[in-house]
């Protein structure tokens, strides 16, 4: 545990392989299984370093996380579309999105456990869902947000970042439409402190992909465009239609 947390904060190169000095811990993973205080501060403190990725990989080569944190595990044993996820499957698709946060404030090491629990956990409900043919994956994200809420709670998280981290999960698949869609019908998902880290967790899941991050700025757009409006609602002169996206304030 603790060179993962080593790892995690420390290493922060662009090698991605276990340190040679590190990879003998990987054998050591043994004893009594450590209490989820224990688990909790441990997952907290590589999520909030720079290098999140490196402590995750030593924790399941050391097979921790088959263990401890098996709702993670399974991520490794599904495959993603070569098309539009090159970094493979499901499990390293989640430690690559880790990659692309961005600090937050001015303190240069510091990163929003928010975000990097949505992006851990934005995915856990693809080995839940279904696939037909072409449609893969249906519902994840609900069985996904199900699945966060079961392993924080497991963990002992505070009941208001488990209720964060349950929005960002639910509605991760929501900014990819959102210049498509009408507002007026997910208003409250728009009006929630959280979109705009939910927008960040789109960022990073696009970068970490072949499909480049046009439909970010696109959403962004949209988003924007909806602050804008909803702030003058006599924009227009019938005072009712709010744009292209079809809201309302009336």
């Amino acid at each position: 545990m603790d060179a993962a947390l080593i790892l995690a904060r420390y290493r922060s190169d662009s090698d991605d392989t276990l340190s040679p000095i590190l990879r003998p811990l990987a054998n050591l993973h043994e004893g009594l299984p450590p209490k989820p205080e224990a688990q909790r501060l441990l997952l907290t403190g590589i999520l909030v370093s720079p290098r999140p990725d490196l402590g995750l990989k030593l924790l399941k080569a050391a097979g921790f996380i088959r263990e401890h944190w098996p709702e993670l595990a399974i991520l490794d044993d599904v495959d993603h579309s070569k098309e539009f996820h090159p970094e493979g499957n499901v499990w390293k698709h989640t430690l690559e999105t880790l990659r692309y946060r961005k600090t937050t404030g001015h303190n240069s090491a510091a990163y929003d456990l928010r975000l990097s629990l949505g992006l851990l956990l934005h995915d856990m409900g693809k080995p839940l869902s279904a696939s037909s043919g072409s449609r893969r994956f249906n519902g994840h994200a609900e069985l996904g947000a199900w699945a966060a809420r079961k392993f924080l709670e497991r963990l002992g998280f505070d009941p208001s970042l488990i209720g964060d981290i349950y929005y960002l999960v639910k509605n991760h698949m929501l900014p990819a439409a959102l210049p498509r869609l009408p507002l007026v019908r997910i208003r409250e998902i728009l009006e929630s402190p959280l979109f705009p880290t939910l927008l960040e967790l789109y960022r990073c899941d696009e970068s970490s992909s072949f499909k480049g991050l046009d439909g970010y700025y696109e959403s962004s757009a949209a988003y924007q465009s909806y602050l804008k409006n909803r702030r003058n609602p006599y924009r227009f002169a019938d005072g009712k239609k709010m744009g292209r996206q079809g809201f309302s304030l009336s």
